[in-house]
C-alpha cells in the first residue's frame, strides 16, 4: 500500500532514504531546515570505507582526545562550557570506548560499508558522481604510526577488509602522481571515493523523476499527533501531514527527538575541507594523514583536503585556526605543496551528527508507532547513505531489515 512517508532532512541521508521510498512506490516529501545545498553532504571529503570499521569511541581515544584539546590547530577540540549534555555524552563516550565495544561493532559497520559500495557500483552505471573505485591510502609519516596501521590492517584482514601495508617506495609506486614524505602506508583496495556534491544533486533528480518533493527552508518547529502515533510535523511554512515519518536530521535531529520525549545523545562534530581547483600535483587515490587525521580526495581535476572534529554546539562559524592545522599539514606530507597554495579557498564547514558510541541510530522508535531514525552517523554518513537508505525503505514497509541493528536503536540511550 503507497504511502505518505514525510522525511526531515535533505542531506545524503534524508535523500538517499526518499529515494528508495520513491523507488517502493510511496509519496514522499522531504523537509529541509535550509536552502537544500549546505551541510556536511556536501563538502566532505566524499569517501566510501569499508576499512573504517572501527567506531569513533574506541579503546585509547579519550586519551588521544584530552592530549589533542591543548592544541589549537590539533584534529580535535572540544570546546570547554557547563553544558549538561556535553557532560553526559563524554561520560557516555568514555563508558563506550572499550575493546568490547569496537568488536561488537565492526562486523556490523564492516558489513553496511560493503553494501553501501555495492550500491554505489550499482548506481554509478546509470549516475555520473565521479565514482573511482581506486582504493585509499592510509600515508604514515613516522614508523611508529606505520606499524599501528599496520596492528589495524592485520584486524582488517581477518575481517575480510583486504588492507596492504606498503613502504614508502612502494606507495610512491602504488600513486606516482604525488610528491610524498611518509615512512608508508596501509592499502585499502575496497575503498572508493565520489563526489559528494555531484551524488546529492542525482538523488533530487532521481526524486523528482519518481514524483517525490523537497521543501526547502523549512524548520520543523514541532509536532502533531494522535496518541502514539504522528498525523503532522509542523513547521515554519505549515503542517505536513504524513503516515510515516523519518527523521535524518542530522545535528539538529535532537531537538526535533526531544520535542517528542525521546532522548537522543549527540553531539556536533564541525569539520572542515578546503579545495584546490588547479593542485600542482594531483594524486589517483585518495588518502588520509594518518597522524594529521585529514582526508585528501581528487575530484575531478580538483583537490579537496578535509578535517578536524571540533565539538562546539551548533556553532557553524570558522575557526581558522583549525583551518590553519589542515594547511600546515599538507606540505608535511606533500611537499612540492606550500601553504600559499591556499591562499584565498574559502573554507567550507558542516557539522557532523556524533552519537556518544560512535554508531549511528538507525530504526523505529518508541516515541512513535511510525516514527523511523536515521541520524548520529559522525564520519561514515557519505559512506553509509545507501544502505542507510534501503534499510529505512525495508521498515516503512514492514520488512525484517537485511542486517541485524539492533545496536544501533535509536531508544538505546532513553
Amino acid at each position: 500500500m503507497s504511502k505518505q512517508v514525510v522525511i526531515i532532512g535533505a542531506g545524503v541521508i534524508g535523500m538517499s532514504a526518499a529515494v528508495e521510498c520513491a523507488r517502493r512506490g510511496h509519496r514522499v516529501t522531504v523537509i529541509e531546515r535550509g536552502s537544500g545545498a549546505e551541510g556536511c553532504s556536501f563538502g566532505n571529503a566524499g569517501m566510501v570505507v569499508p576499512s573504517h570499521f572501527v567506531p569513533l569511541a574506541a579503546p585509547g581515544m579519550v586519551a588521544l582526545g584530552l592530549k589533542w584539546m591543548w592544541n589549537p590547530e590539533s584534529p580535535f577540540y572540544i570546546k570547554p562550557r557547563l553544558n549538561l549534555e556535553l557532560i553526559a555524552w563524554a561520560y557516555r563516550f568514555w563508558r563506550s570506548s572499550k575493546k568490547a565495544h569496537v568488536e561488537r561493532a565492526a562486523p556490523l559497520l564492516r558489513d553496511l560499508n560493503m553494501a553501501s559500495r555495492e550500491a554505489y557500483a550499482r548506481l554509478s552505471v546509470s549516475e555520473d558522481f565521479g565514482l573511482v573505485q581506486k582504493g585509499l591510502l592510509m600515508l604514515c609519516k613516522t614508523a611508529h604510526a606505520l606499524d599501528e596501521e599496520a596492528a589495524a590492517a592485520t584486524k582488517a584482514n581477518a575481517l575480510g577488509v583486504p588492507a596492504e601495508v606498503l613502504d614508502a617506495k612502494q606507495t610512491a609506486a602504488l600513486d606516482p602522481n604525488v610528491t610524498m614524505d611518509i615512512a608508508g602506508s596501509v592499502f585499502f583496495p575496497k575503498d572508493c571515493h565520489l563526489q559528494p556534491e555531484r551524488y546529492v544533486a542525482a538523488l533530487h533528480r532521481m526524486l523528482r523523476a519518481a514524483g517525490g518533493e523537497v521543501t526547502t527552508d523549512a524548520e520543523v518547529t514541532g509536532w502533531k499527533r494522535d496518541g502514539s502515533t504522528l498525523c503532522a510535523a509542523i513547521t515554519t511554512k505549515g503542517e505536513v501531514a504524513g503516515d510515516e515519518f523519518i527523521l535524518c536530521g542530522g545535528s539538529w535531529s535532537t531537538g526535533m527527538a526531544a520535542e517528542l520525549g525521546l532522548r537522543l545523545p549527540m553531539q556536533a562534530g564541525k569539520g572542515y575541507s578546503l579545495t584546490v581547483q588547479h593542485p600542482v600535483e594531483l594524486p589517483q587515490l585518495c588518502a588520509i594523514f594518518t597522524e594529521a587525521r585529514i582526508a585528501v580526495t581528487p575530484m575531478s581535476g580538483a583537490l579537496r583536503f578535509g578535517g578536524t572534529m571540533e565539538i562546539a554546539g551548533l556553532d557553524e562559524t570558522i575557526t581558522q585556526r583549525r583551518v590553519q592545522g589542515i594547511v600546515n599539514a599538507v606540505p608535511d606530507h606533500y611537499p612540492k605543496f606550500e601553504r600559499a597554495h591556499f591562499d584565498g579557498i574559502k573554507p567550507w564547514r558542516g557539522l557532523r551528527p556524533c552519537s556518544p558510541d560512535g554508531i549511528p541510530y538507525l530504526g523505529r522508535t518508541k516515541a512513535a508507532t511510525n516514527l523511523t531514525l536515521a541520524t548520529g552517523h559522525a564520519m561514515m554518513g557519505l559512506s553509509l547513505a545507501p544502505v542507510t537508505g534501503e534499510l529505512l525503505g525495508q521498515i516503512v514497509d514492514g520488512e525484517h531489515p537485511k542486517f541485524d541493528i539492533e545496536m544501533l536503536a535509536p531508544d538505546r540511550f532513553a
